[in-house]
């Protein structure tokens, strides 16, 4: 493909095999956005660290080309004048990263006008990255608002495409609004919208194919790296036929494509209950598994009979205990889940969540080991091989050009990148000199003003303290 503002590097291009695999040269073309506001300081800092591990490693036989690709206030303030409001966002960014796959970027700055909602929604949804993935564990000695910040250990599996965030919406006043809702009161006959000449409406898509495939690359991830559950958080109880469907769908995928691999929660129940005790009935089976069950219509008390028979089915494979050797999939409501991740987050391992349940929980999670901060984040199409490692925080313009704020969301979004392209000894390195440095408390500013004793660097200096953490 010709470009006409970028530079394309010496290097060969990742390319993904008929075995699903990527094919990862020596040297391979990866495309980045140095991003906005803070994004300069902390691409500086983290390329060196990138390069020095991989040097480090392979002793030069492996090496990445870096290509700068374009978005954002760099993008538009170099191609305004030819492109207007897709200077933004050129197609030429976009094609970078269709025509080699992986790539990484920094924080990006959202334009307050023009069609553009998001950048990193955007790109998101022009190369069909399905994935959020935010894997959040603690560093030791890093400040943490919670008593046992070391119990988290979450990867966190965000649909990226739909939901509320497909932005499907309409604001009151505008003909589109009127016409919305005239549809909706007179066409579809909604009488439950409290105020509707005033309001602005949102519509919320969640689809089969794309709850399935988030919930697939949960459960795939899990087995890959031998955790022992996937929890699908949902907001079934109220919203039925969106976050309950998604809910339906996630144990649809996990029972049809896994069954010799996984056991739902409440499949365990039933198998364990009679493993304690061979003689139950169905009947008082189900009484354990469903306390009001004698309250329940006879339609009710169906479905938990149909419920028990079919897992009950599962004896030959998963009986005798040989299920405790399986991956537990289980849901749990979104409020709970909130409450728990702070209260027992060592129960959840793998979280697969729609789009908006899984922003939020990202970000809660975070908080727990230090802060966005620190947080790595992946946009994925496992299917088309596609990724985009990301920083998971704003620009914070006010500290651009400073040498100050922490360059770890990106440095760790790179080590994920690294996993990614199975150069597992490099991410590794990166991941034992962030552990040694934190441990000699040798932090940037938001780390050095909440502990006792700590060295303050810049994120120059945090980077080159990572690089001699690697000897």
């Amino acid at each position: 493909m010709a470009h006409r503002h970028v530079t394309v590097s010496a290097g060969e291009k990742i390319t993904k095999g008929t075995d699903g695999k990527l094919n990862v040269p020596d040297n391979p073309i990866i495309p980045y956005i140095e991003g906005d506001g803070t994004g300069i300081d902390i691409w500086k800092a983290s390329v060196r660290v990138f390069d020095a591990a991989v040097g480090k490693v392979y002793g030069g036989k492996r090496r990445i080309s870096w290509m700068e690709v374009y978005a954002g206030e760099k993008a538009f303030g170099m191609f305004r004048d030819s492109l207007g409001e897709r200077a933004w966002l050129p197609n030429e960014t976009v094609d970078a990263f269709l025509e080699y796959l992986v790539g990484i970027k920094g924080p990006l700055t959202t334009p307050v006008s023009g069609p553009i909602r998001s950048l990193n929604v955007a790109l998101r949804q022009l190369l069909d990255l399905y994935v959020c993935l935010r894997p959040v564990r603690y560093f030791q000695g890093v400040p943490s608002p919670v008593k046992r910040p070391e119990d988290v250990d979450v990867a966190i599996f965000r649909e990226n495409c739909e939901d509320l965030y497909a932005g499907i919406e309409w604001m009151t006043g505008t003909s589109d609004c009127d016409r919305f809702r005239r549809f909706l009161l007179n066409d579809m006959g909604v009488d439950k919208v409290r105020f509707p000449e005033s309001s602005s409406f949102a519509v919320k898509p969640i689809s089969r194919e794309g709850s399935q495939r988030l919930i697939k690359a949960a459960i795939e991830y899990a087995l890959r790296n031998r955790r022992k559950s996937v929890t699908i958080v949902h907001k079934g109880n109220i919203m039925k036929f969106t976050d309950g469907a998604f809910r339906e769908w996630g144990y649809e995928v996990a029972t049809s494509l896994f069954r010799q691999q996984v056991v739902t929660e409440r499949e365990a129940l039933i198998l364990d209950s009679l493993d304690r005790k061979p003689s139950l009935s169905i009947e008082e089976i189900a009484r354990l598994l469903e306390p009001g069950y004698d309250l329940m219509s006879p339609r009710q008390q169906e479905a938990a009979h149909n419920e028990i028979c079919s897992a009950l089915s599962l004896q030959a494979t998963h009986g005798a205990g040989k299920w405790k050797k399986f991956l537990v999939v289980r849901d749990s409501v979104a409020d709970i889940t909130f409450q728990q991740v702070l209260s027992r987050p060592k129960e959840f391992d793998v979280i697969a969540a729609m789009n908006l349940e899984g922003d939020l929980l990202s970000e809660l999670l975070a908080a727990q080991v230090g802060g966005i901060g620190i947080a790595p984040g992946a946009n994925i199409n496992y299917e088309t091989g596609h990724a985009i490692f990301e920083a998971t925080h704003g620009t914070a313009p006010k500290y651009a050009n400073l040498n100050k704020v922490n360059p770890g969301s990106v440095i760790l979004s790179g080590v994920m990148m690294l996993e990614y392209m199975g150069w597992q000894e490099s991410a590794d390195l990166i991941t034992r000199a962030i552990d040694r440095t934190i441990g000699q408390k040798l932090v940037t500013y938001d780390f050095e003003r909440v502990m006792q004793g700590a060295t303050l660097l810049t994120c120059s200096g945090f980077a080159d303290a990572l690089i001699n953490n690697m000897n």
